[in-house]
């Protein structure tokens, strides 16, 4: 019964998806044109009004996919129970072009890519046709004819934008990530917003850039660039959207975000300021059709808010070398989350505004009271941070002070079936260590449980500058000892590429305690990290949001945007000449409704929200007291087979000919997280190695599936 329901929700979404892309196809035709002009006609005078079709036809299947997909979701077994035969559809995942500027692409992604960009040709060409069959004379400006269709080339550059602008905001979704439903994570789909965002801003700026050009040579310029119309496009909004859109980009660009992270931070939050403006410029029809991510973004920000409050406290922190921390946080015991989740986490006391993501370190099989991260202080706010925990290091007080945190999380794969692999190949670089800690963690924890199929063979591939990083693998030490009887098997080969040849051991490295410092905190908090509310709870609450916008939007145009009774003669005049009393009132009004009824709605749903938060933590019990922070782990008898390197990096090539003489006709997954230069290098390697697009591949030769983890912005 639940795989029968899976399925009718997989193809109800599929048909949703497949009309909203049908849509956005046919609008630049003359069918559609006339099609839906009629449409808002006959949808004018009801109760319902044009601005209500236009919710319901743009906006809201973006809305319905994702109360769909929740629930989905939320029937979805989260751990793997089988796996799937090998397919020729699986090379699609991997990849297909590795370059240092462009990065990883997989066919699956280079696919996609394409057919946007032919999407966007087609609805470039289909408008401009169009446009100069029918090329009209601007009345407030006198063009001749090369000016009037450098004009026009220019506003269709306009709907490119609107088109990228649709699509920008549901790669960073969190807890209302639609991503998820591709298997895709959130910190993976970043980049998507990045290329979406590139195209936006090039197309908009070939759009302002190219109409003051016109206004220039026409001699119109300051006639028109500071006009706010009462109806039509309101140029001023639209400069000052550009603008604002121009700022946003530049500070985001990988040498300034890496380097003053900040910065970047507090200018990205000016996205008010561009889509209200783009509201004003664009007007209300055409911002339905990207109305569907603002308003999910929107509702998923407050969500996010109301999560992160009340704050926890650490309980407790590790000092490792190289500048490591390790923080031990309060969670419900209820809470529940996939390997490779990451956390937002804000520390008040260091910046009030300022949130970082962190890889969660911990299974929540293994420990129901806490999770734990690891922290690497490279920037200006983990140095603060770095610097207060040695402050309480240092300290005489019996009694550490407590440190309350804000956190937003854990957001994660839905499934566990990226682990579904007769073998794994962990790849990690430094920090890059922490998301194979979590999957390391869950993996021992599964072996009892038959039903649930995880590797038996995993290698680690461990990569540092300095042999005192190994001490990040403590957590997992007791995975590295000697069990005969366990039902799996754990290589670990460390590469230490900073140093000279030591005689020196992993297990010595381990067992080595003067490396680690410890700290206890006092708890004046007694709330836990509780972590998302239930898929269904927020399937609810985006539901009923859309249902008080539509309210919201019909009472108040009822109210400030009235439709005129028309006369028997006025009824059968042709649609431009059917006299309305919105064509007397300003553009902005309409804008200004759409504005309001969005910011009533989610005020709405947002109180509904806290309220059933402030219920739930009414029944908490206290969190975990502080004799239950963790210990630091002594490494029993060791493998030999586990290496340690010095002075060289890894030979990728001899590391994957190695698995293929050991796992002959096996799937194997290959996971890397770390520095680009690593990650590129395990790609090709992948890349030579597994047979992606052979229909006749050998099925007694391994297959490796490529992942590529990041968890920095």
């Amino acid at each position: 019964m639940e795989n029968t329901t899976l399925v009718i929700l997989k193809m109800l979404m599929i048909l949703i998806c497949a009309a909203w892309i049908a849509l956005w196809i046919l609008k630049p035709t003359n069918l559609w044109t006339k099609i839906w002009h009629e449409a808002e006609d006959r949808a004018t005078p009801t109760l319902f009004g044009y601005y209500g079709l236009n919710f319901a036809v743009s906006t809201f299947p973006v809305i319905a996919l994702a109360i769909i997909g929740f629930v989905y979701l939320h029937l979805l077994p989260r751990k793997p129970r089988i796996r799937q035969a090998r397919s020729s559809a699986t090379g699609l995942s991997n990849p297909l072009v590795v370059n240092s500027i462009v990065g990883i692409l997989s066919s699956f992604e280079i696919l996609l890519a394409f057919l946007f960009v032919i999407f966007l040709v087609w609805t470039y060409y289909a408008r401009i046709s169009n446009d100069f069959k029918k090329l009209m004379p601007v009345k407030s400006l006198k063009l001749n004819t090369w000016q009037l269709k450098y004009l026009r080339v220019a506003t269709r550059f306009g709907l490119l934008a609107e088109a990228c602008l649709a699509l920008l905001l549901l790669p960073i979704l969190r807890g209302l990530s639609l991503f998820r439903l591709l298997g895709i994570q959130f910190e993976a789909s970043v980049r998507y917003h990045i290329w979406l965002g590139t195209a936006m801003i090039f197309f908009a700026t070939i759009h302002g850039g190219s109409t003051l050009f016109v206004w220039g040579v026409s001699h119109h310029i300051q006639d028109e660039m500071w006009r706010w119309q009462k109806t039509g496009r309101i140029y001023l909004a639209g400069e000052i959207a550009l603008v604002t859109g121009l700022v946003m980009w530049i500070t985001s660009l990988p040498q300034i975000r890496r380097k003053k992270f900040e910065f970047f931070y507090y200018t990205h939050h000016l996205y008010i300021i561009f889509l209200i403006f783009f509201l004003f410029h664009a007007g209300d029809r055409h911002f339905y059709m990207v109305f569907g991510g603002i308003f999910l973004f929107g509702l998923d920000k407050l969500l996010r808010f109301i999560q992160s409050r009340p704050e926890a406290c650490i309980l407790s922190a590790r000092v490792f070398p190289s500048k490591a921390i390790e923080l031990i946080l309060p969670k419900h015991a209820g809470l529940k989350f996939t390997p490779t989740s990451v956390i937002f986490m804000k520390i008040p006391s260091i910046s009030k505004f300022q949130w970082h993501s962190f890889s969660i370190t911990s299974s929540s099989s293994v420990d129901d009271q806490t999770m734990s991260l690891v922290v690497k202080c490279e920037g200006e706010w983990t140095s603060s941070l770095y610097q207060m925990i040695h402050a309480e290091l240092d300290s005489d007080a019996d009694q550490m002070r407590c440190i309350p945190v804000a956190i937003e999380g854990p957001y994660g794969p839905a499934t566990m079936d990226f682990l579904r692999y007769d073998s794994l190949l962990l790849v990690a670089g430094g920090i890059g260590i922490t998301p194979f800690l979590s999957i390391l963690q869950e993996i021992a924890s599964a072996q009892s449980n038959r039903k649930y199929r995880f590797p038996s063979k995993v290698q680690l591939i461990y990569v540092i500058k300095s042999s005192q990083e190994i001490c990040l693998l403590n957590s997992i030490s007791p995975l590295l000892s000697n069990q005969p009887s366990k039902k799996w098997h754990l290589t670990l080969k460390v590469f230490v590429t900073q140093e000279e040849q030591s005689s020196v051991t992993v297990r010595e490295v381990l067992n080595d305690l003067s490396l680690v410092r410890a700290v206890r905190f006092g708890t004046q908090s007694n709330y836990a990290v509780n972590g998302l509310e239930s898929l269904i709870w927020m399937a609810a609450l985006v539901g009923i949001t859309s249902i008080l916008f539509v309210i919201f939007l019909i009472s108040l145009n009822h109210i400030f945007v009235p439709v005129e009774k028309k006369l028997p003669s006025e009824k059968l005049a042709a649609p431009s000449e059917k006299v309305v009393s919105k064509e007397k009132t300003p553009s902005w009004v309409a804008d200004l409704i759409i504005l309001s009824s969005f910011i009533i709605a989610i005020t709405g749903s947002t109180l509904m929200a806290i309220l059933l938060r402030w219920r739930r933590l009414k029944k908490q019990t206290p969190p975990v007291s502080l004799n239950q922070g963790k210990a630091v782990q002594v490494l029993g008898p060791i493998e030999e087979e586990h290496e340690i390197n010095f002075g060289g990096r890894p030979n990728f090539e001899e590391i994957f000919s190695e698995l293929e003489k050991e796992t002959a006709g096996s799937d194997i997954g290959v996971l890397v997280c770390g520095p680009e230069s690593m990650k590129e290098s395990v790609a090709k390697t992948s890349q030579r190695k597994s047979q992606c697009f052979m229909m006749n591949a050998n099925k007694d030769k391994p297959y490796f599936n490529f992942h590529s983890l990041n968890f920095t912005f």
